[in-house]
Order: structure tokens, then sequence, then C-alpha cells
């Protein structure tokens, strides 16, 4: 029980430490959890926006004169080691404090991939809310922490995070999980872009952008494209079924169409409409006894059953995830093997040769969930490497990007542990087993 720890290291004074990168909207939502919490508070706040961070911390009540703003990394130090929270524009003051962990939550896949890899350098737990980052390179990141004894995980109150907890409660009691998944609140719109949702973003305070990452259906695809990574389970088609159900029906879309379903077969993620914010597995047994007591329990007649949670509760539940990582060490989310899907870019629009790709829920490309192995006999893009990319190609709008259709950021930290990630899986499925992170080829690669 974290309760009764938290409680214990609040009166000792022992409280975790946690450094937060990114102070928009969700960023600043966890800052003010914590702060109603025993045992945890958030003691350096990063942001690129001038004055967000300070912003942040003062919102959630904490007192000015407790507040160091400051760039440079000794005086951040100093402030923190003397109980002081800091302010700032400096990432490295994330990981470079005498924290406990690390939060990534800027939403930007190369920013997710660098303060991730500085902050596993710099020996400190991760806590990765930036789901695009770990669904192009989490892989990676979650052996880089594991080889230094550290936990890398994304968090309770994303779906990838709420879904695992389903998953891992049916499997430990013995059910055989067919199929996992989400709901999508907004109706798919693989072509809206910043300009096309601002009356609805504006209406709901939200960043443009990330509202057109959530209707183009990007948000989503990453989303189950990490859970399926953690799960070991495919999409069962190129960008999902995601069909209309209600919490009721759960379990007699997402089986298999032998059995009165929308899947080919078992060991798959999916997302529909009319169940968000909610989350869900389904399950089976084959034991007799066992199905009459799930009927009895008003789970179902059978053969398949769903457990839903309708809600998730998004950063306001991620320190339940720093709490198991600092205290126990444990994971609420992460991929520990091969993984099996990947997200992949698709022109939004008619893309030209010499353009330069924006970010995510911007105007030139959406996500796609694929399978892994196929998107990467294709040569096709992962999505996250797609911003600050130039193509070298026109793509027409609808057409994925291959690798062939752009140049990457040579400079970015992402490319360079996709790289290495690759390398390693190549090894693996060769049988050459781990390469050495020391070694010359893993350092080129790495940058």
């Amino acid at each position: 029980m974290l309760l009764p720890q938290l409680k214990q290291r609040h009166a000792a004074g022992d409280i975790i430490k946690v450094s937060l990168v990114g102070a928009g909207q969700m960023g600043e939502g966890l800052v003010a959890q914590m702060e109603h919490m025993f045992g945890m508070r958030g003691f350096v706040v990063t942001d690129v926006q001038p004055g967000r961070a300070e912003h942040a911390l003062l919102s959630a009540g904490v007192a000015a004169d407790q507040i160091v703003v400051t760039d440079d990394l000794d005086r951040a130090a100093t402030a923190v080691a003397d109980g002081f929270r800091v302010a700032t524009a400096n990432p490295t003051v994330a990981w470079a404090a005498p924290v406990d962990i690390v939060v990534e939550a800027t939403g930007i896949p190369e920013v997710g991939a660098k303060v991730a890899y500085e902050a596993i350098l710099a020996s400190k737990h991760v806590l990765q809310m930036n789901v695009e980052t770990d669904a192009t390179v989490g892989w990676l990141l979650r052996r880089m922490a594991r080889s230094a004894g550290l936990v890398y995980t994304l968090t309770a109150g994303d779906e990838p995070g709420t879904t695992m907890e389903l998953y891992d409660f049916a499997v430990s009691l013995g059910f055989d999980v067919v199929s996992a998944g989400k709901g999508k609140n907004n109706p798919l719109d693989v072509t809206a872009t910043p300009e096309s949702v601002a009356a609805t973003a504006e209406a709901q305070q939200m960043n443009p952008k990330m509202l057109a990452s959530f209707v183009d259906g990007t948000k989503t695809m990453v989303e189950m494209t990490s859970l399926a990574n953690a799960i070991s389970f495919i999409p069962d088609v190129p960008g999902m079924h995601g069909p209309e159900v209600t919490p009721k029906t759960i379990a007699d879309v997402y089986v298999p169409v032998a059995d009165g379903g929308v899947l080919s077969d078992r060991g798959r993620v999916d997302y529909g409409r009319g169940i968000a914010p909610g989350v869900f597995v389904v399950f089976t047994t084959e034991h007799p006894k066992l199905a009459r007591d799930l009927s009895y329990l008003r789970l179902g007649e059978g053969p398949y059953w769903a457990l839903y949670r309708p809600y998730h509760l998004t950063s306001l539940e991620t320190p339940i995830s720093i709490a198991r990582a600092v205290i126990s060490g444990d994971t609420t989310c992460a991929t520990d093997n091969i993984p099996t899907a990947e997200t992949i870019a698709v022109a939004k629009t008619d893309l030209r040769s010499g353009e330069m790709i924006d970010g995510l829920g911007g105007f030139c490309t959406y996500g796609r969930i694929e399978v892994a192995s196929s998107a990467a006999a294709e040569n096709l893009l992962p999505l996250g490497l797609g911003p600050g990319s130039r193509l070298v190609n026109d793509v027409p709008a609808g057409q994925p990007l291959t690798y062939a259709d752009v140049e990457v950021d040579e400079t970015s930290t992402i490319v360079h542990l996709r790289r290495l990630q690759d390398l390693q899986i190549a090894a693996h499925s060769g049988g050459g087993g781990d390469i050495d992170l020391t070694s010359d080829t893993a350092m080129v690669a790495a940058g």
C-alpha cells in the first residue's frame, strides 16, 4: 500500500523530490496534485516559455518566497538541497538537481527522448508522460534504465498505463486476455489541423495542436502502440477498426469474427467511439466453474467478458506511478519485449519535396498504427522521426512516408536513439544478443 509509505515519508521529512519538464496543461495539473499529497512535491519545474514554470508552482499553492527562479545549475542544486522549489527554463536543471525522478510532459518526441536519455545518464528514474517518444524509442530507453538500475515507465492515468492495470489484474488471475484498448472522444478526422480545430480548442482552453493530434487520431495511435508493445499485442488492421461501441457491448465487439466480433484473431489492440474516456480489456476462460462465477457476478454470460474502467485521470494519477517507481522500483507500463507495433507518419495533405515536416498535431502528417514487422519491411517512417525532417520526394495526401522520402535531422537525439534501438533489435532477432552500449558501433549510432 502506497498511502502508509507516503505518510511515513512525509512525517519523516523524506519527501520524494520530483523534476517536471513541461508545464503545460498536464504538467501544471501534476504540480498542483502533488501539493495536496503526502510525501511528494514538485521541486524543479522546467518550461521554455518565460514565466510558465513559476506560474505552475504559484498556481499550485507554493509560496513565492519558497520559489527560486534560476537557470544556473549550481544555484538550482543548492536551492533544492535547502528545500526550496526551482522554476527554470533550463531543462538540464531537471536532471542535474538532487531529485529522485524526472517527469517528461512536453509531448514533443525529440524533447522527450533528450530528457529521458540525459536523466538516465544522470542516474535519475524517468516517468515518461510523452507517449509519442515512448512509441518511437521506449524499448531502448527502458533497457538503458534497467541496465543502470533505474525505472523508466509510462504513467498511470494515461490510457496505456490505465489499461495496463486492467491487463495485469486479469492476467494475474489467470484469465486469457483477448484484446485491450480505449475510447476516443472525437470523431476521427485525419485532416484536422490547428486551424480547423481552433474554435473548439479555445472553447475547451486547449492548445490547438494538442486537440488536432487527438482529432486526427495521432494520440490514439501512439497510445495504443505503447500499450501493444508493453503486452506484445498488435493492431488487427492498419489504423485499427475503431467501431461504435458501448460499455455493454465491449465483450461482443472486440473478439474474433468467428465469435461475432470485429477482430481476425486474439491478441489485438483497438479503440472505439462511445466509451471515452474509458479503457478496457476483454478476457476469456475455459474453466466452467470460473465462467459460472463470472456469470453469477453479472459480468455477462460469456464466453468473453470485459473489464471496463470508465475514466482515466491523466496527470492527476501520475503521482501514483511516481511513488511506485521511487519507493518500490515498480513499473506502471513499459516495453520489455521486442516492439510489436509502430506508429508511422502519413501525409495529411499533399507534401512537396523541400518542405520541412512540422510537429505532431500540425499540418503535415498524422499517425497510423501498423504491425512493427510490416512497417519495417516497407521502410515506413516512424512518426516520432518526422518532425524536423526535410522531404526529398513529393508525397500525396493519405500515403505513408518512407525513410526514402525524407532526410531526417541528423543532429536529433531521437534519431540517434532510434538507430541504436534498431541495431539492438536486429541483434536480438538474429540471435546475437545485446550490443555493448560502450562499443564504437553503439556510440556512432547514438551520436
